[in-house]
């Protein structure tokens, strides 16, 4: 079956600024442009820059065109950073202990977050990060194994999932949902927390220039856990 013409337009786009040949912010060519040259309509290069611009790797500005996006590692005002460099900024101890590292099947949920079709394989880590050998976060972790075919041959407790993926898949867009939940049983044990414990859940999406990455559910114990930042106007 040949792959659309929009398909391909996008893959065009995309492999020119993954070579580097087209930088940030560089002017990408035109609907017209992009229409002649691969000898479609003017609405299927337009869908092609449309796609690719809500998925954040081209930006449009209003007369003067489309340009290649500026690489960003996240949506919101929300820092991502890697957890045990956190940790170790404190000046206190970090160690990880990985509970789960494995394929699984992805449910409706896991498959749409990451782009793929339901009962598809997904790789799916669960962690435990301490500081001074109290649990600070449970990670539980889906990962598009089309983008990260060698996560289950990694060690978790040399380096973090954050750390391998920013390496292998360098992140251009995250996006965050937080809210306060109360951690099931098996959570409450993994933490090491009482049932009464109110708990920070952030769920987390990211991509990479060529696709969703992974999909991440983070908990963290609410008396071990302040969210914070400084934003200037």
């Amino acid at each position: 079956m040949a792959t659309p013409k929009f398909a391909v337009i996008k893959q065009y786009i995309l492999a020119r600024i993954e070579s580097g040949e087209w930088e940030e912010h560089s002017r990408v060519p035109s609907e017209n442009q992009m229409a002649e040259l691969f000898e479609c309509s003017r609405m299927t290069a337009r869908r092609a820059l449309t796609e690719l611009t809500d998925d954040g790797v081209l930006e449009r500005s209003q007369g003067l065109g489309t340009f290649v996006a500026e690489l960003k590692s996240q949506s919101s005002m929300m820092a991502i950073r890697n957890i045990a460099d956190e940790i170790k900024d404190r000046g206190h101890g970090y160690s990880v202990k990985q509970l789960e590292l494995t394929e699984i099947e992805a449910i409706a949920p896991i498959a749409i977050a990451l782009g793929l079709e339901t009962g598809s394989p997904v790789y799916y880590s669960v962690l435990v990060h301490c500081e001074q050998g109290i649990p600070l976060q449970l990670e539980e972790r889906f990962v598009n194994p089309k983008l990260i075919p060698d996560y289950l041959l990694q060690d978790f407790s040399v380096q973090t999932p954050h750390e391998y993926l920013s390496l292998v898949a360098p992140l251009t867009e995250a996006r965050h949902i937080l809210e306060a939940v109360v951690a099931n049983k098996h959570n409450q044990q993994q933490l090491q927390i009482e049932a009464s414990e109110p708990c920070l859940q952030i769920l987390r999406r990211t991509w990479s220039r060529k696709g969703v990455v992974s999909y991440a559910r983070l908990i963290h114990p609410g008396t071990r856990f302040r969210l914070g930042g400084h934003l200037t106007f």
